[in-house]
């Protein structure tokens, strides 16, 4: 297990980010990665970063409409789910700590940040042999790396070295290092 680094932020949980370059399969392994964690009893939390403008309300919708009229933030809620939707104009990218303390009342045992590279969070990064910078690799909040080869640069001896293509063994590490963390924030 790598040196404890622990997010900045003043959160009660522990905060993993899942860092690498577009079309390394971030989304992907998350998708195969969940549901061994929560065999595992974790709840894990999500915050992915978009690049993209997005609007998860539908026009016409009643939602939608009084969003239209000024209603910020607007919260829709069912028996199935809520959703709140809060505009950020002006906002040149989200603000990370902020979104962490959205998570605070739901008590997850363990939130995944994907994407937000370069936020000062401890990372598990994603490198495939001739997909973007290697130099993700070099990042001081880097806990761990999953791998399809060996990494063109130097990784420090304290960061785990995990094969991107066996998702049981990145799940294993996954909640060893989200237990350690729980351990040192108690």
């Amino acid at each position: 297990m790598s040196e404890a680094l622990r997010s900045p932020f003043p959160v009660p949980f522990p905060t993993l980010g899942v860092a690498a370059w577009s079309g390394t399969g971030k989304t992907t392994l998350l998708e195969q990665l969940l549901p061994l964690l929560r065999e595992k009893d974790l709840s894990v939390a999500v915050i992915k970063h978009a690049h993209h403008q997005f609007d998860v309300d539908q026009p016409g919708k009643d939602s939608y409409k009084l969003r239209s009229a000024g209603a910020t933030p607007m919260l829709i809620a069912s028996r199935q789910r809520f959703a709140l939707m809060q505009e950020t104009p002006g906002q040149e990218e989200p603000d990370l700590a902020y979104l962490l303390t959205l998570m605070a009342p739901h008590h997850p045992d363990l939130v995944i940040v994907e994407g937000f590279k370069a936020w000062p969070i401890p990372k598990l990064v994603l490198y495939r042999d001739g997909i973007g910078d290697p130099a993700i690799l070099c990042d001081e909040w880097v806990q761990a790396a999953a791998l399809t080869a060996e990494p063109p640069v130097a990784l420090r001896p304290s960061v785990a070295r995990l094969d991107l293509n066996n998702c049981e063994e990145i799940a294993r590490w996954v909640s060893e290092w989200a237990d350690q963390q729980r351990r040192t924030l108690a």
